[in-house]
């Protein structure tokens, strides 16, 4: 969520953003005018009190001078400019919580250095990293070399709930858990994340503090008669365990990672990828959340996205580093990273990770803050950061494709084999 303040003093700044994060349909004029409407009634109500309080003064003073009836003249007066204020404020909270619902439809604001764009076409590609693998044949797509072997099964995965759903049998189950034991002890062990286990269901507060409602609202399962939805990240509720709490400064950051399955609509993606792992509405991921100091947002940032790389590299995986543009980053992000890892079945880079640095956007929503060393010092926001590290689904995916042999087999890679 945007800072109000921030808003209410540079209503052209927030116009100017939202024209680079290709929010055409936002009507940033309404906006202006409710933060317009909401100044005028603040200051009517700052005026109110104000001659309150100087009426109150006057009141001891006239009683000192024993002028008690002119004294009880004012307190009836003082009583009437309390109605009047009390109902001021109504229409003052009133006129707060429109502006407050109008700007949870907001995105952050993106760091100086996003390059400005209105899709992909205007991402940045920073650096290829691994060898790109090459073959004496023509390497087939991981969906049919999963149906070959007899380890994924698509068509009974579809029996069981429709389209874009899946099954794993045998050694396809077995790899992908030996995949997520990988990421989580790579995780932990090299890179100091707490290994955490959280429910797969949210309530809708949950999801509106980091950002999915509630603009997205129908992207996602959601439960009307519970009020819950089914997480589409283990992002949601990590970020979510520190809700409403004030962390002590020395404990910071903290670092928290969590094995979970992933649910999304993909409404968005008629005709996209309709085979295989790459998109689908059941998935399993390992994710990585850091609630730090704000002034370590931005070298935890690179961390995270090293810490993510290190599994590619790992798996001897050919991918690439994306900077992405302002159209085409998540609502919450204030930069983000994508790695993007080489399928040489579909021949083409695929998204595995994407690598976020929110800022205060989420813990403004949550009131997730840290308190500055000393007891008495008040509050602050913190900032929030998450990551993939990494889509399993799609990882076991580029394994496959990577590894396969002409025989219509392919090798596991060695940091794999203790798992097996």
């Amino acid at each position: 969520m945007l800072d109000l303040k921030r808003i209410q003093e540079n209503p052209d700044e927030l116009e100017e953003m939202l024209t680079k994060r290709n929010f055409k349909a936002f009507d940033a004029g309404k906006l202006k005018t409710i933060i317009e409407k909401y100044k005028n009634q603040k200051s009517k109500v700052d005026e109110e009190r104000s001659r309150r309080n100087y009426a109150s003064k006057e009141i001891g003073n006239l009683i000192s001078n024993g002028k008690k009836e002119d004294a009880e003249k004012l307190k009836a007066e003082v009583k009437g400019l309390g109605d009047v204020i009390e109902n001021l404020e109504k229409d003052l909270e009133s006129i707060e919580t429109e502006m407050s619902g109008i700007v949870l439809e907001l995105p952050n604001y993106p760091d100086s250095d996003v390059p400005v764009g209105s899709d992909e076409k205007s991402n940045i590609v920073l650096r290829i990293e691994g060898k790109k693998p090459e073959f004496d044949f023509t390497p087939a797509p991981h969906y049919e070399i999963g149906e070959k072997l007899n380890i994924i099964d698509f068509e009974r995965g579809v029996k069981l709930a429709g389209s874009r759903f899946y099954s794993y049998r045998g050694k396809g189950a077995a790899l992908e858990r030996a995949l997520i034991n990988f990421m989580l002890d790579t995780h932990t062990k090299q890179f100091g994340y707490s290994e955490m286990w959280v429910p797969q269901l949210i309530n809708d507060e949950g999801m509106t503090v980091t950002g999915q409602y509630p603009k997205f609202k129908g992207e996602y399962y959601r439960f009307e008669e519970d009020g819950l939805s089914l997480i589409p990240t283990a992002e949601v509720p990590l970020v979510n365990l520190y809700r409403g709490e004030i962390i002590e400064e020395k404990d910071l950051p903290v670092a928290m990672t969590a094995a979970s399955s992933c649910f999304r609509r993909e409404a968005g993606s008629a005709g996209k990828d309709t085979r295989g792992l790459v998109r689908v509405h059941q998935f399993q991921k390992v994710e990585l959340v850091q609630i730090v100091h704000p002034e370590h947002s931005r070298k935890i940032h690179e961390e995270m996205l090293s810490h993510a790389e290190e599994i590619l590299k790992k798996l001897n995986l050919h991918y690439r580093v994306l900077l992405l543009c302002t159209g085409d980053m998540g609502a919450t992000a204030a930069k983000t990273y994508d790695l993007e890892v080489w399928m040489p079945g579909l021949d083409r880079f695929v998204e595995i990770s994407s690598i976020s640095n929110c800022l205060d956007f989420q813990a403004r929503r949550g009131l997730i803050r840290y308190r500055p060393d000393g007891k008495k010092n008040k509050p602050v926001l913190t900032h929030t950061l998450n990551g993939s590290g990494l889509a399993a689904g799609r990882t076991l995916a580029a394994v496959m494709e990577t590894y396969q042999k002409i025989d219509g087999s392919f090798d596991i890679p060695d940091v794999l084999k203790k798992y097996l």
